[in-house]
């Protein structure tokens, strides 16, 4: 599938839909498992792009791994290769990754006595790593950053001679995904503690097998919800989510509640249903669930509901600048978004605008942006989008999932 698709005809939502597994979750795993020489025990009921990449860099013979847009291969193989003794490795990337700054996490990872060069721009990829027993210690890092930096350091941190305790500076983003770190690394048998608000500490160790099961994604689950909300719905099945997630993602089956959806937990999973809306103004910071910002905003705009959002300065270094590009296509559905100075909380007042006839929507190689926006066919009935191949990152099946309720043809 390349070039563009046709959304169109949409029908009643109802029955079963298999969702991929946590990449959040399994990619953790993996880097866990390599450190420890063990074989996986997990249960991965799917592989989309961003675990393959990892997978096959994780395996791969050569000394030059090219990771293409996979932003978290990209930033745990920068920890994991550094501990990797004897061993020299370039690392690489597509356009957009040579764009994603990393220097925040190569400078701690230094601190901690890795041999790091930037082979082209400064504070960016391509790398040249060479592997070395790394001393470890005490760092402090900016706890606003990527968490995905925070997470790279923390699963490297029982390999390190003097374990690791990292002091979080600031306001804290993402915090679910650090959590989510923790608790994985607590399985896998390693001491992991927050000694104070602002400070976690790892103490020298090894994993030890673990049998993992990994969920379905939330994340992923959040363009279900969104589709539940805005069309027409019977009882949706969606297996293997968990109440008591890892994921802290999970949190999107209380934010849809005012939106209308309900959500019902079984031994197989949850089934969301209709019910009636009872919110005029939505508010919420979403710094610990940034994914979830693009389902939100298309959402709620399209129920109108007008909002405001906190929390989405990291949304810039995705993979593509979300904030600004959210803004560019919303506006093709006929609504007018506000950037407040300093990305401090994007909102919608409830102004339109012109909107474009049968819109076009452009992803700029962002699968989130493809899978928040095709459920505004509901309400739209006709709808197009660009590279709709992008989804290949985190959803190798939602077009063909989506088929079963919406006419797809491409063009």
């Amino acid at each position: 599938m390349s070039g563009a698709i046709h959304l169109f005809d949409p029908q009643t939502i109802k029955g079963r839909i298999e969702l991929p597994a946590s990449k959040s979750i399994y990619n953790r795993v993996q880097i866990i498992s390599a450190l420890a020489g063990i074989e996986e025990k997990t249960v991965p009921f799917s592989f989309c792009t961003d675990t393959y990449v990892l997978w096959k860099a994780l395996r791969e013979p050569s000394t030059t791994i090219d990771i293409g847009a996979t932003g978290t291969a990209m930033r745990f193989l920068t920890a994991y290769l550094s501990t990797k003794q004897g061993a020299i490795h370039t690392l690489t990337g597509d356009k957009r990754m040579k764009e994603r700054p990393i220097k925040i996490l190569v400078e701690a990872l230094r601190e901690l006595g890795a041999s790091i060069t930037y082979l082209e721009k400064e504070g960016y990829p391509p790398l040249k790593i060479e592997g070395k027993k790394l001393e470890g210690g005490y760092i402090t890092i900016a706890g606003n950053i990527s968490s995905q930096y925070i997470s790279a350091l923390l699963l490297i941190a029982p390999y390190l001679e003097k374990g690791l305790t990292i002091e979080l500076t600031g306001e804290i983003s993402s915090k679910s995904y650090i959590e989510m770190t923790k608790k994985l690394m607590q399985a896998y048998g390693v001491s992991v503690t927050w000694i104070d608000e602002q400070t976690l500490e790892v103490k020298k160790g090894r994993y030890e097998a673990s049998p993992t099961i990994i969920e379905a994604d939330w994340s992923n689950a959040s363009y279900w919800y969104s589709m539940v909300a805005l069309g027409e719905t019977e009882k949706l099945l969606l297996p293997h989510l968990l109440q008591e997630s890892l994921q802290g993602d999970s949190i999107v089956s209380s934010l849809f509640v005012p939106l209308g959806v309900k959500t019902t937990y079984h031994a197989e999973g949850v089934v969301l249903e209709k019910q009636e809306r009872h919110i005029d103004y939505l508010t919420y910071d979403f710094s610990s669930h940034p994914d979830l910002i693009q389902t939100f905003v298309v959402c709620c705009a399209l129920l109108g509901i007008p909002f405001c959002f906190y929390g989405i300065k990291s949304l810039r270094i995705k993979e593509t600048d979300r904030i600004l590009t959210l803004c560019t296509e919303m506006k093709k559905l006929g609504f007018e978004l506000y950037i407040s100075p300093n990305d401090e909380y994007l909102s919608w007042s409830g102004k339109r605008v012109e909107k474009h006839l049968s819109p076009i929507i452009d992803t700029y190689g962002d699968h989130r942006m493809a899978m928040a926006f095709a459920p505004a066919v509901f309400v739209e009935k006709t709808l197009y989008i660009n590279e709709p191949e992008v989804v290949e990152k985190s959803y190798p099946t939602f077009w063909k999932n989506l088929s079963h309720f919406v006419q797809i043809s491409p063009v």
